[in-house]
């Protein structure tokens, strides 16, 4: 009997255990937490897809690893940004945002909300009368995006709070990283998330145009209520899938050591499943698309599979059991495009000819935020660069190296374009307007946010190479990531990180290219050849025995102060680099040879990616078919541009 019980018992564990195991939210090699877990989410939401609305119940739990008495806690309530007088509806309406198209006119569908309905701290009673909307960025009365709550009692330092919370979330028609197209929805920033406590203060902002967001590591475990005809797909992995017998569902997700949860959910979702097989072993990867969308699979999974073996070799793993991705549907490409924990929205479209890489763009930049944005989880209100930026780096690096430097975007027909010249042009957009360094929600306008978030940081990056080497960089990159995943770490960190890495001081770098507003053009000024016995009438001018002076003069056109080479061709085929600091305003190169100067090229690896005007690198002595092929060279790449601009917006 005795022996029986034992078997039994331990079959049951064995079971037990093999559950546990394929509901983990963990690859097998990885064990929790990751993360010092301040928040526990636990929601139960009931959606409602006629009227495109959300009514749930949440209970978190906020422990108080601050150091000091907390009474006042402020949330997030992200949807209330999308009505009339907000403050991210008066940025966007003003200054335009690069996630929205139609703000011209107000529309009822635009309108959405986040209404607490009933606000309760446990041992502290029901507080929905203390709530108070706030507005710390711009004073403006209007904005609901930010409410916050002073309790009766302040919460101690290692003490775990309790709030009970009743809300409704109203989705707009999808716009900016949210919202429903027609039975479609995209169900992100959709409950009050309390904010973060980051460097002895609240970091709370309102809802702005031009930045994302910011949030403590924690859990979460959310249910879901549904139609039964609906495919979910969300944050985390799924744990149970309850019928309830009265034409509805509730599915349950649980993720641990994330810092939000998004989900998505469609009648006409078509499954697609494969795997990854990381370093802490293999990954379940889900796709979430539309039978009509069928030339798009296979794109994504192999996107998504590459994209995962570099990151996982270069930079870490990739600790999650699970990575949704989402297809949205045609006419949804405002919900394309975007990332949250273990979750991302690609895009495609109804035609997308054989080598423009528009999936592989779209997907490997979302993969790339599950590391920036996802694990590392920097301020993106305050220093988008360092998610945006970083990860807009890596992706030039690989898609470059999937599809190689010069046809990692587009190549049809001989006509080519690669990643980082489409990074550069977007820098070249704005290249002395913000610093990177500047509060991001406090740009200029969403043109200058995107040039230089994006744009800036990657060509900096490129740049940065040309001192340090590709392969420190890289070596750079993974020790910043693994050091500093699931930290918050500033911008000083992440320079601090590359200086070490390259065992040198790179603050005059970083002072100008992070810091400052300086921009890096160079150019060849002078480059000219003239015979040395010129003053000699009877002297006669014969190639390979007269002996010519040649003088070369750089330019520093920019204020930007950085280390250049150049090569010098002469016209008996020798020819030498120059390494010039760049320190001073120009530089004079001289040489005395049997041989005229051919040519001079500055940067002849086409490097030095902040150089704002390649056309002003080089020169030559006489007419060359290579001057007219770099025009021709430049032309292409402008109208490559266009094609591929033309073809995203299909």
């Amino acid at each position: 009997m005795y022996s029986r019980i034992v078997l039994l018992l331990s079959v049951a564990g064995v079971l037990l255990t093999a559950a546990a195991a394929a509901q983990s939210p963990f690859a097998p090699k990885v064990s929790g937490p990751l993360s010092q877990r301040v928040v526990a989410y636990q929601i139960d939401a009931k959606y409602d897809p006629p009227k495109h609305t959300v009514e749930a119940t949440e209970t978190l739990t906020y422990h108080n690893l601050t150091g000091q008495p907390l009474d006042t806690f402020p949330f997030h309530l992200y949807l209330n940004a999308f009505q009339q007088k907000s403050t991210w509806m008066h940025e966007a309406h003003r200054d335009g945002n690069f996630r929205s198209s139609r703000l011209d006119v107000w529309k009822p569908e635009d309108y959405g909300a986040n209404e607490v309905t009933s606000f309760e701290v446990v041992g502290m009673g029901d507080l929905t009368k203390q709530m108070k909307f706030v507005s710390p960025d711009d004073g403006n009365p209007d904005d609901k995006t930010v409410f916050q709550v002073k309790l009766p009692r302040a919460i101690a330092p290692g003490e775990s709070v309790q709030f009970k919370i009743k809300f409704k979330a109203t989705f707009p028609e999808v716009i900016a990283r949210t919202g429903y197209k027609r039975t479609f929805l995209l169900a992100g920033q959709w409950f009050p998330k309390v904010g973060l406590w980051w460097h002895r203060q609240w970091n709370c902002h309102q809802f702005h145009a031009m930045t994302e967001f910011f949030a403590d590591f924690g859990t979460y475990d959310v249910k879901i209520t549904l139609p039964k005809d609906y495919v979910i797909g969300a944050t985390g992995v799924q744990v149970g899938d309850n019928d309830n017998a009265n034409g509805t569902k509730t599915v349950a997700f649980h993720a641990e050591d994330v810092h939000d949860f998004a989900w998505t959910a469609d009648p006409n979702f078509k499954v697609v499943e494969n795997q990854f097989d990381g370093s802490v072993g293999p990954v379940k990867i889900r796709l979430l698309t539309y039978d009509s969308h069928h030339g798009s699979w296979q794109p994504y999974i192999y996107c998504v599979k590459e994209s995962m073996k570099r990151f996982d070799e270069w930079y870490g793993p990739y600790p999650y059991a699970q990575l949704t991705v989402v297809d949205p549907p045609h006419g949804a490409g405002e919900a394309g495009g975007m990332e949250y924990p273990t979750f991302i929205t690609g895009d495609s479209g109804w035609f997308i000819p054989k080598g423009v890489h528009l999936i592989d763009l779209v997907t490997e930049h979302e993969f790339g935020h599950q590391y920036w944005y996802g694990m590392v989880a920097t301020n993106e209100f305050e220093n988008g660069w360092l998610d945006e930026g970083i990860n807009s780096y890596t992706e030039v690096k690989v898609l470059d190296n999937m599809y190689g430097s010069n046809a990692s975007v587009l190549n049809v027909m001989g006509a080519q374009l690669g990643e980082r010249g489409l990074q550069r042009l977007g820098y070249l957009g704005s290249p002395d307007i913000d610093s990177l360094a500047r509060a991001s929600y406090t740009n200029m306008s969403v043109g200058s946010y995107g040039d230089i978030t994006y744009g800036k940081t990657a060509s900096m990056l490129i740049s940065l190479e040309a001192i340090v080497g590709e392969q420190t960089l890289k070596n750079a990159l993974h020790t910043y990531f693994m050091k500093y995943r699931f930290t918050h770490p500033t911008q000083e960190d992440f320079m601090r990180t590359v200086s070490e890495v390259a065992g040198q001081d790179l603050s005059w770098f970083w002072d100008q290219a992070v810091y400052g507003t300086q921009v890096l053009d160079y150019e060849v000024l002078r480059a000219d050849s003239n015979p040395t016995n010129w003053y000699d009438s009877n002297a006669t001018d014969k190639k390979g025995e007269t002996v010519y002076e040649t003088q070369v003069i750089l330019h520093r056109k920019g204020d930007f102060v950085f280390p250049v080479l150049a090569e010098v061709k002469f016209d008996n085929g020798e020819s030498t680099i120059e390494r010039w600091d760049g320190k001073d305003r120009w530089v004079r190169y001289v040489y005395h040879k049997k041989a005229q100067v051919e040519s001079v090229q500055i940067d002849p690896a086409y490097q030095v990616t902040l150089d704002r005007d390649y056309l002003n690198n080089s020169q030559v002595t006489a007419s060359k078919h290579g001057a007219i092929h770099k025009i021709a060279t430049y032309w292409m790449f402008l109208t490559q541009f266009l094609a591929q601009f033309l073809s995203w917006l299909a």
